[in-house]
């Protein structure tokens, strides 16, 4: 696909392609769970992101996501993307898979008779569109309106009664509603309340702090056995603490048994899955249920499992990448990633997580702190999930850690992928 792209796109185009860095936003449902991804692309050299709007640009921006493959990144969600009118009149859009993706037009576009044309030509090839950044209905859509089937409404800086009355005008035309920008849980319980259905913000990966809140008895088996595992305890010693809970069994034994592992024999007890797994391995797993665990019954949907997934596994090859050989410091970093969302997970703050769970002080520093390789490495994918606010500070950071925007790719694409796959588990 993307030979065929590069055809229609001159050189310096081409090159363009690695000039930018890439984000996923995730975009959830009023159940809050995950339905969605917005692609982000910014420009590596502007310093503050833009959003990129001109041709040249989103024909790139393109041809880069079919090089990585829209399955790989978004896996079984769908993908937004922003387009402008110059792309939309170009074939551009049609190496893009009309079932996966939605389109995004700015409502600052010139509606234009051939515009709509060509929207009324792509929604009949099965394209949806969305008209994104409103913050008015302006009388130049009205023509456009009827072929988009997603408002994405900007909150920042709006009062209620301006997002009411918005909402209300699109309510009455069967629009489904989508409230992009929302940082805090008090955003989106407004934007419930007003009758939005999808929402698109890092508000659900903000800690909230229950004063006094406990770990429910699984959680504190599943963190007092990854203590001693850090503690590299002895092996009876580990599976007597795993006996304790019957569903940590059964699921380790799962998963043992899961095509993934490699395993040519059924796996039927405790110290054979423990062998197959190993400690490493086991310690990893122990993480992640305690995400899938928070969400049960749709893991895959859970942003917080997908997000924390992808931290510690891209952490980890960055690692692998900058330190080779360096197993240890690889499994270390997947830790720092996977465990910068438990304040979150758990409603507790990160010094009262820390106190349950033993970890070395680089982690710790980490965590706290952001200091050090791993609090460097863990900036930098927080930076790259909020690039539309962070973006300038994405390129000291990767000089610092002296990695290429092409090897960053490489491994987000990666990520992704392990992230998409784990969640299925």
């Amino acid at each position: 696909m993307i030979t065929d792209l590069n055809q229609h796109l001159p050189d310096e185009q081409q090159a363009r392609v690695k000039e930018f860095f890439l984000a996923r936003q995730p975009i959830l449902n009023s159940d809050q769970n995950l339905v969605a991804y917005e692609l982000l692309f910014r420009r590596a050299l502007s310093g503050p992101a833009n959003v990129i709007d001109d041709l040249a640009a989103t024909a790139s921006v393109i041809a880069h996501a079919s090089e990585l493959g829209i399955v790989n990144v978004i896996g079984a969600s769908l993908g937004f993307f922003n387009v402008d009118a110059a792309v939309l009149m170009r074939d551009f859009v049609n190496f893009l898979p009309c079932e996966k993706v939605v389109l995004e037009i700015l409502e600052t576009v010139e509606v234009t008779p051939e515009l709509v044309a060509r929207v009324t030509e792509l929604s009949a090839q099965g394209f949806t569109f969305a008209l994104d950044d409103v913050i008015s209905h302006s009388e130049a859509l009205q023509k456009l309106l009827p072929l988009v089937k997603i408002i994405k409404i900007d909150i920042t800086g709006m009062h209620k009664t301006e997002i009411a009355k918005l909402v209300d005008y699109f309510r009455r035309d069967d629009k489904l509603l989508l409230a992009e920008k929302v940082e805090t849980i008090e955003q989106f319980q407004d934007c419930m309340e007003l009758g939005f259905h999808y929402f698109q913000g890092y508000y659900f990966a903000r800690p909230v702090i229950l004063s006094g809140k406990k770990l429910a008895p699984s959680q504190l088996a599943v963190m007092q056995l990854m203590t001693l595992i850090m503690a590299d305890a002895d092996t009876a010693e580990i599976e007597a603490s795993i006996k304790k809970d019957a569903s940590l069994v059964l699921t380790l034994l799962r998963l043992t048994n899961t095509p993934g592992m490699g395993v040519t024999r059924r796996i039927d007890s405790l110290s054979q899955a423990l062998t197959v797994l190993g400690r490493r391995q086991l310690q990893r797993w122990l993480q992640i249920i305690l995400y899938a665990e928070h969400h049960k019954g749709s893991h895959f949907n859970s942003p917080l499992l997908q997000l924390a997934t992808t931290r510690g596994k891209l952490l980890e090859l960055i690692t692998e990448k900058l330190r080779p050989g360096q197993r240890a410091m690889a499994d270390t970093a997947f830790t720092v990633g996977i465990m910068s969302l438990m304040d979150t997970l758990f409603g507790q703050s990160m010094q009262q997580i820390l106190e349950q769970v033993a970890v070395v002080d680089e982690v710790s520093s980490a965590l706290l702190a952001r200091r050090g390789f791993y609090g460097d490495l863990l900036k930098l994918a927080e930076y790259i999930e909020q690039i539309e606010k962070t973006g300038a500070l994405l390129m000291p950071t990767l000089q610092k850690l002296q990695l290429s925007i092409e090897d960053l790719y490489a491994l987000q694409l990666a990520a992704f992928e392990w992230s998409n796959m784990v969640s299925r588990a």
